[in-house]
């Protein structure tokens, strides 16, 4: 059993995962804020790939993205510093990013080498459904990478099943169609989850863009089984120096009762 199926096994409400960018604040940060993480109550990572066209990450990820290309981080830097992750990082790591760059390291040689580091699954969001299907689906599959599909409000039902049917691991349901790091009126999306809770799907869904607080983790929860944070988290970093004091705060944050 994957390491998200084990998680949602045990825990199916108020799953929080947590986004943050491959060597960002610095090109060395990357294990220091994983293991800050997970120490602090993240059930799952969301390690961003650094991609200059990031088409779905709004202003504050972007940022993150250019300051981590500069510092120097690369797919191959990426795996060198993710070989020693297994021994201290228990909780399901999923790389997110875009195809451009995995199709030029080989999209082969990408599965193999995140499965051997101990990635347990992949979100691109710019995969498109057909050539999942037709061409890259069979190779992450043969490497035990779970893959997750985004929804979205405009999906339609067909789609959302379909889409649904190739996920493993949980569901991403995007709170509007957006991109990350904009604020929302839960409101307005409530209607949404609750069409997606009320559907029976395979998979549970977790919630994203737009979530940034305990007051929106909340208004999710009501519905979803956890919630995605990304841009408010990379914002806190970007404010302090001290990666384990600014991760406890946040997460502290969004968790408290």
């Amino acid at each position: 059993m994957s390491r998200l199926s084990e998680l949602f096994e045990q825990k199916n409400k108020r799953v929080l995962n947590v986004y943050c960018t491959a060597g960002y604040p610095h090109l060395n940060s990357t294990m220091e804020v994983m293991e800050s993480l997970q120490k602090n109550g993240a059930d799952i990572i969301e390690l961003g790939m650094p991609y200059s066209d990031p088409l779905a990450d709004g202003e504050v990820i972007q940022n993150s993205s250019l300051i981590a290309l500069n510092n120097g981080m690369t797919i191959d830097a990426l795996f060198e510093q993710l070989e020693k992750m297994r021994p201290s990082i228990h909780i399901p790591v999923v790389l997110m990013g875009y195809m451009n760059p995995i199709l030029q390291y080989g999209l082969e040689d990408f599965c193999k080498k995140a499965k051997s580091v101990g990635v347990d699954g992949l979100i691109l969001p710019d995969l498109p459904l057909f050539e999942f299907e037709q061409v890259y689906g069979a190779t992450i599959k043969s490497n035990d990478l779970d893959f997750i599909f985004l929804v979205t409000p405009e999906t339609p039902e067909t789609r959302l099943r379909k889409l649904d049917s190739l996920s493993s691991g949980f569901l991403y349901a995007v709170s509007s169609s957006a991109t990350t790091g904009t604020d929302k009126d839960f409101t307005k999306v409530a209607m949404y989850l609750e069409r997606l809770k009320s559907m029976q799907l395979k998979n549970p869904f977790l919630v994203g863009f737009g979530i940034k607080d305990k007051a929106s983790f909340d208004a999710v929860n009501v519905f979803a089984n956890g919630a995605i944070i990304g841009s408010a988290y990379i914002q806190a970093l970007s404010k302090e120096k001290d990666v384990e004091t600014t991760t406890k705060t946040f997460l502290e944050g969004v968790l408290s009762n």
